[in-house]
């Protein structure tokens, strides 16, 4: 495996470890799941709901579509786009955060 793949890998799980971990916070913190319904809300609580479900949105992606598939019996086309696009996110999610560490020397 190339060293390029192992960062590549690295990057998926520490975007996905992320995401999980503020999903696992706010739940914690707000007594309910967190959803892209906190855009919704106006003013200040939506722009700062920017940041958070940016690094949030692949858990909460993962979670809708596991429950659309359970509940609704969504098509199996729809579930592998959906878990493509969060594996994307926190592919690129993760990237970031490596590059936050690597500047702050960690």
């Amino acid at each position: 495996m190339s060293l390029l793949s192992l960062q590549l890998f690295h990057s998926l799980a520490l975007g996905f470890a992320m995401s999980g971990l503020l999903v696992a916070l706010y739940r914690a913190l707000a007594a309910k799941p967190a959803s892209f319904r906190l855009l919704q809300g106006g003013g200040a609580a939506a722009v700062l709901a920017v940041p958070f479900l940016a690094f949030a949105a692949p858990a909460i992606i993962v979670r809708n579509t596991i429950r659309g598939r359970r509940i609704e019996n969504r098509r199996f086309e729809f579930v592998f786009l959906a878990t493509l696009i969060a594996l994307i996110w926190s592919l690129m999610s993760g990237r970031v955060l490596t590059m936050m560490l690597l500047t702050l020397g960690l």
